[in-house]
């Protein structure tokens, strides 16, 4: 009898795991889809970063007040003081790693994309290593070298290179360095409070707003101003269009970040970063069969060193959590176009209390 239990706890975790797995898959696939195909026919991407950052907002504040309503507890709200000095700066960086990367995909295709945005583990890393979150090491060298080799190889007499558009991706994966690293030191300080993912995506959308709003009034501003698809419509059944495909995307980007944290949550973080990885091969082989990207044997060849490098980066983020219990992951997940970080972390704080209690605690923080 136990053992039958067993196996059928077994088979259950693993059809659930699956089951949040494509879930992940969905939103994450989707949302990069659904911004090339709406920026082949609205050509204002930094207006649809901002509109998706305010329904993300909402969705998350919405999310916030049934959490609280549920657990009758109140969620964190943070100090002007701390706000602006503590969550500003990765919040600007944020901003611009969503805004640069969906003004990309006016110019390139999604498998130069995919695979460009590949390399922030690249930066990702350097800046780990100049904020002293990882140490020098032999491997981490190892994975620099796969995978800048492989983005070279990638785009080598790429047919369909486009230099704007890979100069674009390629400063987001760069800013996206910076951001993973400021969002692991962000959530690390517990006294903050914004472990809970919810909350962390509060707390960021107003200032990534207003971080993307000055580069938005440059380049977008006046020609959005006179374009006859938003404020000079005639018709409101083409607006109305319009605006519901934008919120479309904000729904996809809010359901990917939920999507995210109920795999971290349920799983670990290194299931998420192994996910991530086939993620980046199923997103290619949707590109070439669907939109027909152009990807040579060479191009092939520069994406499995990058996707070796990136597997040897994940699976020594699997070494420190072997020991005697659960240890939380030092380094930042694989994936490289998260639209959020998503971890499942709890503050070490009242020691005193049991393991059982602790656990009841995070769970219900975790609503």
């Amino acid at each position: 009898m136990g053992r039958w239990a067993l196996d059928v706890a077994f088979v259950w975790k693993a059809v659930l795991t699956l089951g949040l797995v494509l879930l992940y898959y969905c939103f994450s696939i989707g949302i990069t889809f659904y911004n090339k195909w709406l920026t082949k026919s609205f050509h204002f991407p930094l207006f649809m970063t901002m509109l998706h950052l305010a329904v993300i907002f909402l969705f998350s504040a919405l999310s916030r007040a049934l959490v609280q309503c549920s657990s009758h507890r109140a969620r964190v709200v943070l100090s002007w003081p701390d706000y602006l000095r503590r969550v500003a700066p990765t919040a600007l960086a944020t901003a611009l790693d969503v805004g640069l990367s969906n003004w990309s995909f006016l110019y390139i295709t999604v498998s130069l994309y995919t695979m460009t945005k590949s390399s922030a583990v690249l930066f990702i890393l350097i800046f780990s290593l100049i904020f002293k979150l990882e140490e020098l090491r032999a491997a981490l060298v190892l994975v620099v070298l796969l995978i800048a080799g492989g983005l070279f190889m990638f785009t080598y007499k790429s047919t369909q290179f486009n230099v704007e558009g890979f100069a674009l991706v390629l400063g987001a994966s760069f800013i996206g360095g910076i951001r993973w690293t400021l969002t692991q030191i962000l959530l690390q300080k517990a006294e903050l409070g914004l472990q809970n993912p919810i909350d962390t995506m509060f707390h960021l959308q107003p200032l990534m707003f207003l971080g993307l709003f000055p580069l938005f009034a440059v380049f977008e501003g006046l020609h959005l101003s006179t374009s006859e698809k938003i404020f000079r419509f005639q018709d409101a059944g083409p607006l109305l269009r319009v605006l519901g495909s934008l919120v479309l995307g904000g729904v996809l980007a809010f359901g990917l970040g939920f999507s995210e944290f109920l795999l971290v949550s349920r799983t670990s973080s290194l299931t998420l970063s192994i996910a991530g990885i086939f993620k980046e091969v199923c997103t290619l082989f949707l590109a070439a069969h669907l939109l027909g990207d152009q990807i040579s044997l060479l191009n092939w060849l520069g994406f499995a060193l990058c996707l070796s490098g990136i597997s040897l980066h994940v699976a020594l983020k699997a070494l420190p959590s072997r020991g005697d219990g659960p240890k939380p992951p030092k380094g930042l997940g694989s994936n490289p176009d998260l639209e959020l970080l998503l971890r499942s972390g709890r503050p070490e704080e009242d020691g005193d209390k049991t393991a059982e209690e602790e656990e009841e605690e995070y769970l219900v923080a975790q609503g």
